[in-house]
């Protein structure tokens, strides 16, 4: 287990774009699913989702959050030393999206920009990378932005959203603390298996597998997700690996203002919350508007439940994303007095 410490990183400011488009689960589907997706919608808590057009990209989105966290933190571009992006929707195979981004927002040539390949447990494992760099003390400011284009109209579960997130040195800045984890033996949990090199795309990938009655099942490119192994996955090393985190921090449960949870569906998260005995009012949740937003869905969730508090006075908070990889990541963090902008549509 990767247990570390970080210093003399504070968390400014964080926003939150989605798109326009709101979709219903239950409106929104064929009338000959609506049972189906009544039943389906009370498991996994999710009612509505947001989706992208076909034109707009996840990089569209990130690229407003930035624009209104940078004015509203009131950073000048040319203060900007870093920018991390981490997605598994980036523009295209290369170059990395974190190059383009720099470009488009003007940031200068200095700008340490590249991207990062995970999913839903990237937000910690991002707060990390990016806060060893500023903690090192050459990066003075930095922006993390994470999330993904991962929604369909059909698949009732993934839903799009963009963050930034903005971190400064700080050296009166109070510690924040991470576990980190990964176990690839379960990579085919959560799969894609058609477009990378082990299997490049070809010609038959592209004929879609039939239902018997002759509907489009679904596409041999499609997302492969195992559901039983995810939920194991989960249940079984999320609970630890919070009171692991809780005890490297010396930091009682009673302590943490806020515990904000990957938002993966209804029955995964409330297990959880069970199993550590947290009451729901500190366990904040977006299921049911925004659906599962992959990397997204901690700052998200923040944004959207918890803005307005995170904006005045300290909190503890502790975060704990979870899921492709597989990978896990805990940390606890104090914001205080950060800039909060309430979610943005583009």
């Amino acid at each position: 287990m990767a247990l570390s410490t970080l210093h003399n990183v504070r968390f400014a400011g964080m926003a939150s774009c989605v798109p326009r488009r709101v979709v219903s689960n239950l409106e929104d589907c064929p009338p000959a699913q609506r049972s189906e997706r009544e039943r389906l919608v009370r498991n996994i808590g999710i009612q509505t989702r947001r989706l992208c057009p076909d034109w707009q990209c996840f990089s569209d989105l990130a690229l407003v959050a930035t624009e209104k966290l940078l004015q509203d933190l009131q950073w000048q571009r040319e203060e900007i030393d870093a920018l991390i992006v981490i997605t598994q929707s980036p523009d295209y195979l290369i170059p990395s999206t974190a190059i383009i981004l720099q470009d488009r927002l003007g940031l200068p040539h200095s700008t340490i920009a590249f991207d990062v390949n995970l999913g839903c447990s990237g937000y910690p494992f991002g707060l990390h990378l990016l806060g060893s760099m500023v903690s090192a003390g050459g990066v003075k400011k930095a922006l993390l932005l994470v999330g993904d284009k991962s929604g369909s109209y059909d698949d009732p579960l993934f839903s799009d959203a963009a963050t930034a997130t903005a971190l400064q040195f700080d050296a009166d800045a109070p510690p924040m603390f991470f576990d980190l984890n990964s176990d690839g033996s379960g990579h085919k949990a959560i799969f894609k298996p058609v477009g990378g090199h082990r299997e490049p795309f070809e010609l038959h990938h592209g004929i879609p597998i039939r239902a018997e009655d002759g509907t489009i099942d679904s596409w041999p490119g499609d997302l492969v997700l195992d559901g039983p192994a995810v939920l194991s996955f989960s249940t079984q090393r999320i609970p630890p690996a919070v009171l692991r985190t809780l005890e490297y921090a010396a930091v009682e449960k009673e302590a943490i203002d806020y515990f904000v949870f990957h938002q993966a569906n209804r029955m995964i998260n409330e297990t959880i919350r069970k199993k550590l005995a947290l009451p729901v009012e500190k366990v904040p949740s977006t299921l049911a508007d925004y659906g599962n937003t992959s990397g997204a869905t901690l700052p998200l969730t923040m944004t959207a439940r918890l803005h307005e508090t995170l904006a005045a006075g300290r909190h503890k908070l502790l975060l704990s994303g979870f899921g492709i990889g597989l990978s896990w990541g805990t940390c606890i963090l104090d914001v205080e007095n950060a800039v909060f902008p309430a979610i943005i549509e583009a």
